[in-house]
């Protein structure tokens, strides 16, 4: 592998360091995007049981946000005594702040997704002119030592193929995360309009009647 490496030439550095900021951005995001940690378990039933049992305090509504990112938006819309429509105002704002935090570093993946195999055919082109350079100072008029001519072949080889190595796993797992995240932002909204319904069934019965 070592020997790979050292073949691929310089441009395999930076090929290297996309591979690994790519493994930690996809490992992290796996924890992160866990359907248990984002919903954190029935917080619209917690709430229904803390109504029945002294109310919604604030301690209460810390200890929601602090739950799960889900819980955290439900907190944001009980904050303060407020309407159907200003619930969802403030529930929609927390909503698009939770979001942002789930796409975290998926634009960072996505883009080694696409540079990786720009930076294996750079490498391919310096490794080819290495070739050509190989053959050009060749005073004698000769036969070019084949060593050198190999050198250069796998330099264009092997830059080529770390790219492409490194950019399709990061490809599929970029397009994951997106389908997850949206799944997710599907179930945190039908959560969101089930407080909603919970607190305000009047509002909510008017709205749809309109």
């Amino acid at each position: 592998m070592l020997d790979l490496v050292l073949a691929g030439g310089g441009m395999m550095l930076p090929i290297i360091i996309a591979s690994v900021i790519a493994m930690a951005i996809i490992f992290e995001r796996l924890y992160t995007l866990r359907r248990s940690r984002v919903m954190g378990g029935d917080p619209v039933g917690t709430v229904q049981s803390w109504l029945g049992h002294g109310g919604l305090t604030q301690a209460r509504l810390s200890q929601l946000a602090r739950l799960s990112p889900l819980g955290q938006i439900l907190a944001a819309g009980l904050a303060g005594s407020h309407s159907a429509e200003e619930m969802r105002t403030r529930i929609e704002d927390a909503g698009r702040h939770v979001a942002h935090q789930m796409e975290r570093y998926l634009n960072t993946l996505g883009t080694i997704a696409l540079i990786t195999p720009l930076l294996g055919l750079l490498g391919t082109v310096i490794g080819i002119i290495d070739v050509f350079q190989a053959i050009t100072s060749n005073s004698s008029g000769g036969m070019v030592p084949p060593e050198l001519l190999a050198g250069g072949i796998a330099k264009a080889l092997v830059t080529t193929a770390a790219g492409i190595m490194v950019a399709v796993p990061a490809f599929i797992f970029h397009r994951y995360f997106r389908g997850l995240i949206d799944e997710l932002i599907i179930d945190m909204e039908s959560d969101a309009i089930r407080l909603v319904d919970m607190l305000h069934p009047v509002d909510n019965a008017r709205r749809r009647s309109a």
